[in-house]
């Protein structure tokens, strides 16, 4: 195992593998129980790796909840160059919408899959992982919740903002692929599920307000599809002290995990 494992808590890498699925990278903490769990598929942002934060899937295995994290493109163990910065955004966002199915279909035929239990899978990601969960969402799947935090729904918003006084994106970006990748310009296509948003309303990098003009659109989506907008629970703050209002959630951290696990048990252990 690299350093980063093996600087994971113990009572996590006793419970966790590293592997790879579908040519991903991925760590898989199953809990302690008999009875196959429900599985939490996440994507972590960009410039770090999905060995980040393992507090979060300390408390999903504690709750019953198997953790899957995986490495988006050109991050942690992946092959190849470094995808850091601003400039790969979109590749990133758009080769990892590309392998979350052959992700899925990897983790089905793994040794751990009797472990798991597929009928109740969720999907989420932080900023750009989580950008990845809202245009998933767009297009037929078998999710039965999802989870986001610091993200938005709305790429050309945070690309070319007009609803803020945000600075434009330090570089900039083809239209054709951003219009490709943005889940503004599907969100007819989202089948209504229980959804979780997490956001500072002073995120510096991911703008709050192009967010929540996405997430309205999403519940007018619901509601014409015949469901409750209150499928959609988002808790912002004004602000939380953590780097750029982006990175992580300063000083509601614990908080904000403590929210998304209450989420998920709602929704993944307590599904039917």
């Amino acid at each position: 195992m690299d350093d980063r494992f093996e600087q994971l808590p113990s009572a996590l890498r006793a419970r966790a593998t590293r592997t790879t699925l579908a040519g991903v990278p991925a760590l898989i903490a199953t809990p302690e129980q008999e009875q196959p769990a429900p599985v939490m598929l996440w994507m972590h942002g960009r410039t770090v790796d999905k060995e980040l934060d393992p507090g979060r899937y300390l408390r999903w295995i504690r709750a019953g909840i198997a953790a899957v994290a995986l490495d988006l493109p050109g991050h942690g163990e992946r092959d190849g160059p470094r995808l850091h910065s601003a400039d790969s955004t979109p590749h990133v966002l758009t080769q990892m919408l590309g392998e979350i199915d052959g992700v899925l279909d990897a983790l089905r035929s793994h040794d751990r899959a009797a472990q798991l239990d597929f009928d109740r899978v969720g999907l989420g990601g932080m900023s750009a992982g989580g950008m990845v969960t809202l245009r998933r969402l767009c297009d037929e799947h078998s999710f039965v919740c999802a989870a986001v935090e610091s993200t938005t729904g709305w790429l050309g918003e945070m690309y070319n903002p007009t609803l803020s006084e945000s600075a434009r994106w330090p570089v900039s970006h083809d239209p054709a692929m951003i219009e490709r990748i943005d889940p503004m310009r599907r969100v007819d296509g989202v089948r209504p599920i229980p959804l979780l948003v997490l956001h500072s309303e002073a995120d510096q990098t991911v703008p709050w307000p192009g967010m929540r003009a996405f997430l309205d659109a999403v519940g007018d989506r619901y509601e014409r599809a015949g469901a409750s907008r209150g499928l959609i629970e988002v808790t912002t703050w004004p602000e939380t002290g953590a780097p750029y209002e982006h990175a992580g959630f300063g000083r509601v951290a614990a908080a904000a995990k403590n929210i998304q696990t209450e989420f998920l048990e709602r929704h993944l252990v307590g599904a039917p």
